[in-house]
């Protein structure tokens, strides 16, 4: 299963919303070792932080990143962490074609699908982006 499958999953069949799913995917597909309370943190990233500002699913996805990259914290990792996010968000921004929840909704949401396309096309961004940078999906996810 590719990672934007395992987020699609995440999204439809257990009813997280687009940062949720990404988190819930990235925690399975990279075996990012969080505990379910600890993915509660990006909950509140959904729906452009709920206000149509930065898209949840790339915030998610930089969440993902910084779990994959970060050792210690932000500033001891800037030289691999400033160029791989801003990787992740060209590369969100290129597929998607925005980056604003309010932008991205009326290019990809569906009232029947919801954000699903936003979901799988966000995870398809970071996986690309994290598979250039010889990032491997945990082995129980293949």
């Amino acid at each position: 299963m590719r990672f934007a499958e395992a987020a699609v999953k995440q999204y439809t069949e257990n009813g997280y919303n687009c940062a949720e799913a990404i988190i819930h995917a990235g925690n399975e597909y990279y075996d990012l070792k969080l505990h379910e309370d600890d993915m509660k943190m990006v909950a509140g990233f959904g729906s452009g932080l709920y206000t149509g500002l930065t898209c949840g699913a790339l915030c998610a996805s930089i969440s993902v990143l910084s779990m994959l990259y970060v050792k210690t914290k932000a500033h001891d990792h800037l030289d691999t962490l400033r160029p791989y996010s801003q990787k992740v968000v060209a590369a969100f921004n290129k597929k998607i074609g925005a980056t604003q929840c309010a932008q991205v909704k009326p290019l990809h949401y569906s009232k029947e699908k919801k954000c699903v396309e936003t979901v799988r096309l966000a995870a398809e961004s970071l996986e690309e982006v994290l598979e250039e940078l010889g990032q491997k999906p945990a082995v129980s996810a293949l």
